[in-house]
């Protein structure tokens, strides 16, 4: 695995990169939390170029603090990771991930066809990728704030997948209501909840991972991902 430089109007920033054994592939954006590209980014974009896709990870911090990698295991991790989150700008970051898009369906490993999958900050991301990106398709894995972007699903063209968790600390039950009113019936629109279930339940080691619901929700994206990259 290795990695590439995005060029934007502001710079340029890393990406990790993890190509299949066979090519031309389609490509999945994987879209970081609030921890950077960390072990955890890098083993979802190694495990999906095993499914035969190239996978690819920007760093979105960059504009704060390039090259961030931290875990969820200390204290002074998740007081670093939430500063990061406050500075973050997702209107810059949704930029450097139209770019990083571009830049796949650019690859020469690549057969042009371009999803997207997020999670947390991430899943926001995707959200914002599916209303305002031409990705082929996008995952939202708990995704944070989707109740202040409502006004944006009548954007989305392409078909978005979502995963909610119904005990989702970050994500408080009347927004959870607004999500699931405001997205009901939209026709590019899948939304699962994950009952009893916490933030961050498919992050493997993190301290609400869920083996059942994680298997769940990987399954459904997998299938998604497959039928519409395919």
């Amino acid at each position: 695995m290795t990695k590439m430089t995005v060029s934007c109007p502001d710079g340029a920033f890393s990406a990790y990169l993890a190509l299949p054994t066979k090519t031309p592939a389609p490509a999945i954006l994987v879209i970081q939390e609030i921890f950077g590209v960390n072990r955890v980014m890098r083993d979802i974009c190694d495990n999906l170029a095993a499914q035969g896709y190239i996978a690819c990870c920007p760093d979105l911090f960059w504009r704060i603090e390039p090259e961030v990698d931290i875990t969820d295991k200390t204290e002074a991790e998740w007081n670093k990771a939430f500063e990061l989150f406050g500075k973050f700008d997702p209107d810059k970051g949704t930029e450097d991930l139209k770019a990083t898009l571009a830049s796949l369906r650019d690859h020469p490993a690549s057969t042009g066809k371009v999803g997207s999958v997020g999670y947390c900050l991430g899943g926001k991301m995707a959200f914002l990728m599916a209303a305002r990106s031409d990705a082929d398709c996008n995952v939202s894995y708990y995704g944070v704030g989707l109740d202040e972007l409502l006004g944006e699903a009548g954007s989305i063209s392409k078909p978005l997948l979502m995963h909610m968790a119904s005990e989702d600390q970050f994500v408080p039950k009347d927004a959870q209501v607004k999500i699931r009113e405001g997205l009901k019936g939209h026709p590019n629109v899948t939304l699962h909840v994950y009952e009893g279930n916490d933030h961050a339940f498919a992050r493997e080691g993190g301290a609400h991972y869920d083996a059942q619901a994680a298997a769940a929700a990987n399954a459904r994206t997998a299938a998604f991902f497959k039928q519409q990259l395919s």
